[in-house]
């Protein structure tokens, strides 16, 4: 757990912009290391306590002081240096640089030192970057400033990249989150050919394994009850295979024991699937843990699945607004609207579901009960079943969305476009 400094009474929450939101898509989580920044302006105080929220910081020890270079200077002439020092430094150049040789006399060798100031002076810069400082920022910077530049220091470039993780999960049970899950990792592996695994996180009632037509063996359960023994080839024999690209982990077929997890159960599966593909798609069960919370907020991107009624609506609300808390620098959970337009069932209006969310559903998928019955039945993809059906197309979309190859479409056109053309049919 990262150690902050409380916000001041009254401050408001610094988020980042959306453009700032797009470039930290790409950072990585970070490894375990301690940092400690020394803040002069209160701007700054609650730009770095607001950072220690990030999902990219989980496993790093984050603690803030209101203070200068002396400050560090005194506290480190009697404690240990931590792995990173961030200094905010409002002097001019001539002074910081003789606050910094103060702080060289009691910092250990191998602590990397931020200096975040207002002195935009290339040639002290230069003579900063000489001296051994890491960075060298120039004030006021933003929560994604700060993350590029910790990230640059401590993630090794020649690493291997990690593959994006989309979780999906549903406001309600029944909602058909599970059978959005299974065809959006289908479609992402079919369309642009890259490896993708589905974990079915539902071990006591997973469905993936029907919905695939498949009875492997082995999968989830192994690697979560024996976390030590995971790595490339041991998840390798977990795996089976669902089409040319697309691998899953599926969830247990019978009953043999209860899952009662800890928040971090899951923390191993995911470092490992995210070195092994470029995607890796949840299937996160309707229900609300500690092992659920921790899951969301480690992902890249959460989709929530909700039906048109109220009951949906509440249950959408509080997660989006709990979402927002847990993963404060990363874009707003997506929305799919599943089951529109279902016959004799009064429903809430898309526009009408989507006004008190303050965003437009991602993809809204018509109730459509032959389609989805014979896919279910058949053990094959909606996609496989009937090409033609706009919901294929749907997926389609949603596939692009979901991996970053398109922007989200209005889909006041669109998707009552496709809910209009199926009641014609």
């Amino acid at each position: 757990m990262s150690e902050v400094a409380e916000n001041p009474e009254g401050g408001q929450s610094l988020l980042d912009t959306g453009e700032n939101k797009d470039a930290m898509d790409s950072l990585r989580p970070l490894p375990r290391i301690s940092i400690q920044a020394f803040c002069e302006s209160e701007n700054l105080l609650q730009t770095i306590s607001s950072m220690a929220e990030d999902r990219r910081l989980a496993r790093t020890h984050l603690r803030t002081v209101s203070g200068n270079i002396e400050s560090a200077c005194t506290m480190y002439a009697s404690s240990p240096t931590p792995n990173l020092v961030i200094l905010e430094n409002t002097e001019t150049g001539d002074q910081l640089l003789e606050r910094l040789q103060d702080l060289a006399e009691v910092c250990d060798p191998s602590t990397k030192v931020m200096v975040i100031g207002y002195d935009n002076d290339v040639f002290l810069y230069r003579e900063l970057i000489r001296r051994g400082i890491s960075e060298y920022l120039v004030g006021p910077v933003s929560i994604a400033d700060v993350l590029h530049v910790i990230s640059n220091i401590f993630v090794d470039p020649d690493a291997d990249p990690l593959g994006r993780t989309i979780a999906f999960l549903g406001a309600k049970g029944g909602v058909g989150s599970s059978t959005i899950a299974h065809n959006s990792a289908w479609g992402i592996s079919g369309l642009f050919e890259t490896e993708v695994i589905l974990a079915d996180l539902d071990l006591a009632f997973g469905t993936a394994n029907i919905n695939f037509d498949q009875d492997p063996p082995q999968g989830i359960a192994e690697a979560v009850f024996s976390p030590e023994r995971l790595d490339d080839v041991f998840l390798e024999r977990l795996l089976s295979k669902c089409a040319s690209h697309l691998s899953m982990l599926a969830a247990p077929s019978m009953l043999d024991r209860t899952y009662d997890f800890n928040g971090s159960t899951f923390e191993p599966v995911l470092e490992i699937v995210q070195r092994t593909a470029p995607v890796t798609v949840l299937d996160i069960p309707h229900m609300w843990t500690n092992w659920t919370k921790a899951v969301l907020t480690e992902v890249d991107d959460v989709a929530v699945v909700a039906t048109p009624d109220l009951p949906n609506l509440r249950n959408t609300k509080n997660l989006m607004d709990m979402l927002g808390k847990i993963r404060p620098n990363d874009r707003p959970a997506r929305l799919i609207l599943n089951q529109v337009g279902m016959p004799k069932r009064p429903e809430i209006s898309v526009n009408d579901f989507c006004e008190p969310l303050e965003l437009e559903a991602t993809a809204i998928i018509p109730f459509d009960a032959q389609l989805f019955g014979n896919a279910s039945n058949s053990g094959r993809m909606i996609a496989e079943t009937d090409p033609k059906a706009p919901t294929a197309e749907t997926f389609s979309q949603l596939a692009h969305v979901l991996t970053g190859r398109a922007e989200v479409k209005s889909q006041k056109k669109s998707g009552l476009a496709g809910l209009r053309s199926l009641l014609k049919r």
